[in-house]
């Protein structure tokens, strides 16, 4: 008799361990599988139940897909993991007659979400001739499978040993009057930073929008004035190395700077530090700024290997720390821009699981967004502080992993990757939103 009670007593927890995923089977049918909205897509879906260790859902989880801005939480580890609690903004080196600078790769100094700039501080504090060095930068400013023709967009700035102003030129139409270009005489059209770089004016009557788009192997912009009574546009500039960021820091500086080849080892050097890491990577994680993962893993690369080149840093971070990821991705970007990226659902569980343990899981609460706020400012309001994710969008592709705390207080890390979809994104988000609420509420 004791053994009959033995074995319904183990059949009924075995029912009951059957039971969130037999749930989550049920609703990832019903939302996304079998939804046509999703018809012509490649799905790939993990769920992980972090307490038990073990998946209690996954569906084409070890399947390669591009997963756009999803590839910024890889970058955000990199930046964890290397850059401490303060980022490098540059190192530098004193003769007795020269500032010889370092560059590190931070994209803080002179952008202006940072109003504090120890780096510009030190500049115009020094009376030594200022000298910047070239030699740690061996990459391009453009990532590999990038689209060439977005190079006239804000989310592609070009990544560069010593960004400035974020390389971009925010544009300004206004009524009201101050330095500016312009051709009429009621709107005056302002650049911040002020360049003296060639501007053509184009007139189409009809546009009605202010406009700005800039030459492709040049800095001449063509701007065209709108009917706003504000507007403002941000461009990225043609770095040109280190031409466009010396000129601009002449101007901001009023120093002379001149650019040097002059190799020294990190031992000989002194740091001088910028901002806190946590606020780069929280608008990165939150506004998924291109332009900050990139340059994170840059960053990470001049730390871990002296110089900033992106195969070198990813090579290193894939035979190391990221070695006993269940598939083994195809990673050439900061960003994600790229759609040579991929990687499994099931990556992006292994390294949320492994951040949590690495770093805590509340320092990921503080970066990931969470309803109401970045990407989620329109999603999931009613499990704010509850379900924290990173979104990505490329045309075609949609991405959300994140983690959340259900109702019967288990953590569990999710990945929903969808690519070659054909519908409304904001559709598909919303279906996604259903079934990741769904399971927060059940089990």
């Amino acid at each position: 008799m004791i053994n009959k009670y033995l074995q319904v007593f183990g059949l009924m927890l075995l029912l009951a361990s059957c039971a969130p995923s037999r749930y989550i089977n049920q609703s990832a049918r019903k939302e996304i599988l079998d939804n046509k909205l999703f018809a012509a897509a490649h799905t790939g879906i993990s769920i992980y139940n972090a307490e038990d260790n073990k998946y209690l859902y996954n569906y084409q989880g070890d399947k390669y897909f591009v997963p756009a801005s999803n590839t910024k939480i890889f970058s955000l580890y990199a930046g964890l993991k290397y850059l401490g609690d303060s980022l490098a903004g540059i190192r530098y080196r004193e003769t007795a007659d020269s500032l010889v600078i370092y560059p590190t790769g931070d994209p803080t100094l002179l952008h202006e979400q940072f109003s504090r700039q120890p780096v510009i501080d030190l500049l115009k504090r020094t009376a030594k001739t200022i000298a910047i060095d070239t030699s740690r930068w061996q990459e391009q400013a453009f990532g590999r499978g990038w689209a060439w023709d977005d190079y006239s967009s804000d989310y592609m700035a070009e990544r560069s040993a010593l960004p400035v102003y974020g390389n971009v030129i925010k544009w300004i139409q206004s009524s009201k009057s101050g330095d500016y270009f312009g051709y009429s005489a009621g709107k005056f059209i302002i650049s911040e930073p002020d360049v003296n770089w060639p501007v053509r004016f184009i007139q189409d009557t009809s546009v009605k929008a202010f406009d700005v788009r800039r030459d492709k192997t040049t800095n001449l912009f063509y701007i065209h004035e709108g009917t706003e009574k504000y507007s403002e546009i941000y461009i990225p500039f043609l770095t040109n190395g280190l031409r466009s960021a010396i000129e601009l820091l002449k101007d901001t500086t009023g120093k002379r700077i001149l650019p040097v080849a002059s190799p020294a080892g990190n031992n000989t050097l002194k740091t001088l530090y910028s901002q806190p890491s946590d606020s780069l990577f929280q608008p990165m994680m939150y506004n998924s700024d291109n332009f900050f993962a990139e340059q994170t893993l840059l960053m990470a690369s001049e730390h871990v290997t002296g110089i900033m080149n992106m195969r070198r840093i990813i090579d290193s971070l894939l035979a190391g720390d990221l070695s006993q990821l269940p598939q083994k991705p195809v990673w050439v970007d900061g960003s994600g821009l790229s759609r040579y990226n991929l990687f499994t659902p099931q990556d992006f569980v292994w390294i949320l699981n492994k951040m949590k343990n690495d770093f805590g899981l509340l320092r990921m609460q503080q970066l990931f967004a969470t309803g109401g706020k970045g990407t989620l400012k329109s999603y999931y309001l009613e499990n704010k502080d509850i379900i924290f994710a990173k979104t990505g969008t490329l045309s075609g592709q949609l991405a959300l992993s994140g983690f959340m705390t259900t109702r019967k207080n288990k953590l569990l890390f999710f990945s929903v990757l969808i690519n070659n979809h054909r519908s409304n994104t904001n559709d598909l988000r919303r279906a996604v939103e259903k079934f990741i609420t769904g399971i927060r509420n059940r089990l």
